[in-house]
C-alpha cells in the first residue's frame, strides 16, 4: 500500500519510463499500457517507489512525444484513458506512485489550438501564442538547441507573422500572459490528477513568460504561476507533487523550491556532469565544488539526482573547458553528441565497467536527494549512436534472449526502434531473464542497493558534510538523521587507495557495513584509517559502542 507521508517522495527511488520503450501488449512493435501492466511486478521486484513516465499524448512525434497535440488524452498507439487508469490502480496496489510529464512551456504546431490561432488575428486561439511582425524582440534571450535552431522566432506564412519558440520551431511557446491559457493548463493537471497520478515532472519551467530586455528565463511572473499551481495542487490533491526540470545553476534553481510552496522536487542537473569528471580525473574536487555552490532548500523540499535520462547528458552547465574535457573522455565520435551534450547511455559511457557503473549509483543513492534510475541502466543497457537525434538511448526494453528481446511478438522490422544488437550490449547477452538467475548480475546488485537505501532514512532526509583527508581520490561524507549517522567512502580512482579520516566526533562507535554487516574497527580518537579497492566504496553505519547488530537476512525477513 501507499505511504500515508506528505514527505514520501524523500525516500523514494524513482524509475523513468517511456511507453513505447518498455513492453508491447499488443504485438504492434511499440510498448503500451497493457503491456506496461505486465510488467509492474518486475519493478515491484526491482523495489523501486515512484515511475516517471515520459508523455504519453498524442504527438506528431517529432519530438519524441514533447511535441504535445492534446493534453487531455492518450496517443493510440499506448492505449486509452481508461488504460491508464488501470495502470494507475494496478502500480498503487503494489505500493509505487506515478508521476507523468505536463508540457508547460508549448505546444506541436499540431495542436487545434495552434491551428486555430494562425488561421486569423481574430481567432479567439490567438492569443494562447506569442506572435510579433517582426524577428528582433526578446533579442537578449538565448537559443537552447543551437545545433538546430538560428532563432527562437519563425514565420507563419498562414498567420503572416512570427511566433516565438524557445525550442523546436515545430513547438510553438505558449503565451501566459494570457489567463485563458494559464487556466487551461490548471484543467489539464486537474484531469489528470483525477485520473490518480501522483504528480508531474513539469517540463522547462524556466521558460514561460516573456520581458524585453531580459533573458526570458526565471521571471518573477513565472513563479508567480508557479505558485498558484501548487497553492491549487495543496488545496485539492494533497500527497500528491510538482518536479521542477529547470536546467540551471543551483542558485538559480532553488527560487523554484520557493519557501516550500513551489516545487516539491527539482533536477540537480550540473551535479550529473561533475561526477563524471570526478571518475575521470580522479579527483573529487568537482564533486564538492559543486555541493559548495548548492544552497539550502526548503526542509520539505528535495533534490532529484540522476546519472542518465531520456535526453543527453547535458554540458549546459559546464565552462568551455570543462566540456571540451567532457566531449575529449566521454564523446569524441561526432555522432554521440547532440546539441550541448552527450547521447549516450551509463553502461557505454563508462566502457561498461561494472566497478565504475557500481561506484557512480552508490554515489547517486547516497548523496542529498532522490535518485532516478533510467530504464534499462539497472542491467547495463547499451545504446546505438547511429540512430537519429536522441533515438539511441530509447530502445526497446531487453527482457530475454528471445525473439524481439521478448519486448514484442511483432515483425522486427515493425519495431518502433531497432534493438541494440552489437556483441557487447547486444540483447542475448544484456537482459533481464538473465540477471535475474545470476545473484552477482548488475540487476541484482541494483535490487540490493535499493533496498539498503529503504532501510535508512538518512539517505534521503539527513544532513551531510564532507570529511577531509590528504587523499583528494578519496570522497568521504557523513549523513544524519535523528540517531542515526552513516559514513560513506568512495575511491574515485581506478588504482587502490588507502585514506585517513578524522572520526574522533565518533570516538567509541563501531562502522558496520551496511551491505553484509560486517563490523569494522572500532573508532578511537586517532586518525581511522581505511583501503579501497579500485572504484571501491564502503557504505558503514556508525553505531554507538554496544549497540549491537541488526538482525539481516534469514533472521530480519523471520521477524
Amino acid at each position: 500500500m501507499l505511504s500515508a507521508d506528505p514527505l514520501w517522495y524523500k525516500d523514494a527511488v524513482f524509475y523513468e519510463i517511456h511507453v513505447k520503450a518498455f513492453a508491447d501488449g499488443n504485438g504492434d512493435g511499440i510498448g503500451d499500457f497493457q503491456g506496461l501492466i505486465g510488467k509492474l511486478d518486475y519493478l515491484q521486484w526491482l523495489g523501486v517507489d515512484c515511475l516517471w513516465l515520459l508523455p504519453f499524448y498524442p504527438s506528431p512525434l517529432r519530438d519524441d512525444g514533447y511535441d504535445v497535440a492534446d493534453f487531455l488524452s492518450v496517443a493510440e498507439q499506448y492505449g486509452t484513458t481508461e488504460d491508464v487508469r488501470r495502470f494507475l490502480d494496478e502500480a498503487h496496489r503494489r505500493g509505487m506512485r506515478v508521476i507523468v510529464d505536463l508540457v508547460l512551456n508549448h505546444t506541436s504546431d499540431q495542436h487545434p489550438w495552434f491551428q486555430e490561432a494562425r488561421q486569423s488575428p481574430q481567432s479567439l486561439k490567438r492569443h494562447f501564442y506569442v506572435w510579433s511582425d517582426n524577428d528582433r524582440k526578446y533579442g537578449k534571450a538565448r537559443i537552447i538547441f543551437i545545433d538546430t535552431e538560428k532563432s527562437n522566432w519563425t514565420w507563419d506564412s498562414e498567420a503572416k507573422a512570427f511566433y516565438w519558440h524557445r525550442f523546436f520551431s515545430h513547438q510553438p511557446d505558449l503565451n501566459y500572459d494570457n489567463p485563458e491559457v494559464r487556466q487551461a493548463m490548471l484543467e489539464t493537471m486537474a484531469f489528470w490528477l483525477d485520473q490518480g497520478l501522483d504528480g508531474f515532472r513539469c517540463d522547462a519551467v524556466p521558460y514561460l513568460f516573456e520581458r524585453e530586455s531580459t533573458i526570458c528565463e526565471n521571471l518573477p511572473e513565472t513563479h508567480d504561476y508557479l505558485k498558484d499551481i501548487r497553492r491549487r495542487l495543496d488545496e485539492t490533491y494533497q500527497g500528491r507533487i510538482l518536479l521542477a526540470e529547470a536546467n540551471q545553476w543551483p542558485s538559480d534553481v532553488r527560487p523554484y523550491f520557493g519557501n516550500g510552496d513551489e516545487f516539491h522536487m527539482a533536477f540537480h542537473f550540473p551535479l550529473m556532469p561533475r561526477l563524471y569528471m570526478g571518475v575521470r580525473s580522479e579527483t573529487r574536487d568537482p564533486i564538492v565544488d559543486m555541493f559548495t555552490h548548492t544552497p539550502e532548500i526548503p526542509p520539505n523540499c528535495q533534490w532529484c539526482l540522476f546519472l542518465r535520462n531520456h535526453d543527453e547528458l547535458t554540458l549546459e552547465m559546464c565552462s568551455g573547458e570543462e566540456r571540451d574535457y567532457m566531449y575529449y573522455t566521454y564523446g569524441r565520435d561526432p555522432k554521440m553528441r547532440r546539441n550541448i551534450g552527450i547521447a549516450r547511455r551509463l553502461a557505454p559511457l563508462l566502457d561498461n565497467d561494472r566497478r565504475k557503473i557500481e561506484l557512480l549509483n552508490s554515489l547517486v543513492f547516497t548523496m542529498p536527494g532522490s535518485p532516478i534510475i533510467y530504464y534499462g541502466d539497472e542491467i547495463g543497457m547499451g545504446d546505438n549512436i547511429q540512430l537519429k537525434d536522441r533515438d539511441g538511448v530509447r530502445t526497446p526494453m531487453q527482457w530475454t534472449m528471445d525473439r524481439n528481446a521478448g519486448f514484442s511478438t511483432c515483425d522486427p522490422a515493425r519495431l518502433y526502434l531497432p534493438l541494440v544488437a552489437d556483441p557487447t550490449y547486444g540483447y542475448q547477452s544484456i537482459n533481464v531473464e538473465f540477471q535475474k538467475e545470476i545473484p552477482h548480475s548488475l540487476l541484482h546488485w541494483m535490487k540490493r542497493m535499493i533496498a539498503a537505501r529503504r532501510r535508512y532514512p538518512a539517505f534521503g532526509r539527513g544532513t551531510m558534510a564532507f570529511l577531509q583527508s590528504a587523499n583528494d581520490k578519496v570522497l568521504a561524507y557523513v549523513r544524519r538523521h535523528e540517531n542515526v549517522v552513516l559514513l560513506l567512502v568512495h575511491n574515485l580512482a581506478g588504482s587502490a587507495q588507502s585514506v585517513e579520516l578524522d572520526l574522533k566526533e565518533f570516538a567509541g562507535s563501531m562502522p558496520i557495513e551496511l551491505l553484509g554487516e560486517s563490523p569494522f574497527p572500532q573508532v578511537t580518537d586517532r586518525p581511522y584509517a581505511l583501503t579501497l579497492a579500485p572504484y571501491g566504496y564502503y557504505w558503514l553505519n556508525l553505531k554507538p559502542e554496544h549497540a549491537g547488530m541488526e538482525p539481516y537476512g534469514i533472521e530480519l525477513s523471520a521477524l
